[in-house]
Formats: structure tokens, sequence, C-alpha cells
């Protein structure tokens, strides 16, 4: 019988998924790609394939996922399988120097940025990056771990020099120009089908942690009852409108890109920077509450049309 297959690494992440399958009595099955075997002269199973493998997966202790993972996409496009979020994907979502060569070649804007390997080098990227505010990040990272903030090179050598510094997986690092939102926010577009579903604003006073995911909330997003309650992290858009969300769905279209969330900042004179193409896209149940819309509903739907049509 023909089924959708969720490859993933991450139960956590994928039960939102699952549960809108049950409501949907849509057939399906897990491919959980952290270890495995790939019989490469088989045929695949029938029905479609949706990759959720995340850039930070090793962080799960899953070190070899996306390798893993690639090797399966591999064999799945081989033999003609429907596969949403495929090798292509995959690549931009481990790297953000793909993610930002393929944005830039399709006309979208991204901040200034250098890629180094290297403690040294690292130095001599943010020389030449000749900015007064810069972050660093790692190429391959996910849910916005390793970005730091700094505002003199001088910063950043006692940083890379000392026991806080943290190797980039890949030994990549990125020195990246720092835009500074008027209001302390980014927005964080949402595409299922390669189409917008809705945009959310996204507070970042607190620091960089932005994955929307309910388990990614380290911190409680309200104070204690009795006392006033600060506003939500997460706030959904209502009704936004942009023309760069047509230059996404064109990005999205090129790449080969199924579902993904895609985040920008805006500076001071209203210039949008793109700086991040989430493959493996989560969705924040309390904002989806408060709009009536829910991403994982849609994705559901989405995935069982897509069924339909093998």
């Amino acid at each position: 019988m023909k089924k959708i297959h969720i490859i993933h690494e991450n139960n956590e992440w994928t039960r939102h998924l699952t549960a809108r399958l049950d409501e949907l009595q849509l057939p399906y099955e897990e491919w959980f790609l952290d270890q495995g075997i790939v019989n490469l002269s088989e045929e695949p199973p029938e029905g479609i394939y949706y990759n959720r493998i995340s850039a930070s997966s090793h962080t799960r202790n899953h070190r070899f996922a996306p390798e893993l993972t690639e090797s399966v996409l591999s064999w799945l496009e081989r033999h003609g399988r429907t596969v949403l979020n495929g090798s292509r994907a995959l690549r931009l979502e481990v790297s953000k120097v793909n993610q930002y060569m393929a944005l830039n070649a399709s006309g979208i804007k991204t901040p200034k940025t250098i890629a180094a390997v290297g403690k040294k080098q690292i130095i001599e990227a943010a020389e030449k990056l000749s900015e007064t505010s810069f972050i660093t990040k790692h190429n391959r990272a996910g849910k916005g771990l390793g970005v730091r903030l700094f505002h003199s090179v001088e910063a950043l050598k006692a940083y890379v020099d000392s026991d806080d510094f943290e190797e980039p997986l890949d030994g990549t690092t990125l020195i990246q120009q720092y835009i500074e939102s008027p209001d302390a926010s980014i927005t964080r577009c949402e595409f299922i089908g390669g189409k917008f579903v809705y945009a959310v604003k996204v507070d970042t006073s607190k620091g960089f942690e932005l994955c929307p995911a309910d388990v990614c909330q380290v911190d409680d997003l309200f104070c204690p009852s009795g006392e006033r309650e600060e506003k939500p992290k997460f706030q959904i858009r209502d009704g936004y409108s942009d023309a760069i969300i047509q230059r996404y769905e064109a990005f999205l279209q090129e790449n080969g890109i199924d579902v993904a969330g895609i985040e920008f900042i805006e500076d001071q004179e209203g210039t949008k920077y793109t700086y991040d193409v989430n493959t493996n896209t989560n969705y924040n149940r309390d904002a989806e509450v408060e709009y009536g819309r829910y991403g994982m509903l849609e994705l559901a739907k989405h995935l069982g049309q897509r069924l339909n049509r093998v």
C-alpha cells in the first residue's frame, strides 16, 4: 500500500505532524534516520517521502543523520519517487553558505557575510568585514546555535582565544554584518507546497533562540500568574503581504523546496535582509491558536493531496 514516509531524526518535532495525519486518517510510516542501511540494489517502497532532517541533528547525538539521509534521498530520487524537500533542500539545510548563494542567485538580499576556517582566519574575516558590530554563526547549526554578537574585533579575539569558543561542526564560521531591527524582531514566513501560508513576528530582544517548536521554548513566555503578562515571543502577522513573498516562492521553486520557513530582518530604513532558510520548519502552538490556522494541519492536508497524485 502506498503511504506517506516521514524522514526525520527528532520525535518531538514530528509527533505534531503524525497527530494531524492520524486525524485525517492518512497512511504513513516514520523513517528515523539517525543510523541505518541503504540497500541500493532494491527499489524503495511506493508512496511519497517527506524529508524533515535538521541541520541541528548533531546536537541530539545524531551526528551522521544528514549524511545517511543524503544517501537515502539519492536512492529515492534515482527510482523516481516523489520526494518533498529532496537532495537540494538538504544541501541548503546543512550549509548557510549554500543558502546565501542560492538566495543571492534568486535576487534576494542577504547580510554581508564572510566564511572562515581557522581561528586566525576568523579574525581576518572580521577585519575585512569592516563593520562596527557583527555576529558570528556556524555554517551548519540550526536553532540559532553558535550565534554571538560582537561590537569590536578585540572582543572577537578574546572569545576565539577563550575556552568558550565553539568549534563549528564543519569547521566553518560565518562572520556577518549585524542588522539592527528598530523593534528587536524578525519575521519568519512559512510556506507549504511552495506557497505562502502565514508570517510570524518573533521577538529577539532576549536572544537568538528562534526555533518556534514548543519543545524549544526553554523559558516561559509569560510572567507567573498574578503578574503583568509580557507580549508573546511569537505572533502571527495577520494578513501579511509583501513583494518579498513572491520572490521567496520563486526561490523555493527554483531549488526544489516544498516546505520551509524563511527568516528576514528589517533595518531602520526598511531594507529586508534574508538570513535563514529552514527546510525542517516547525510551528508555534500558542501563536497558531491565537490566529486560528495550523501549519501542521495544512502540511498534513498537503501530504495527503500529494499522496493521491501518486
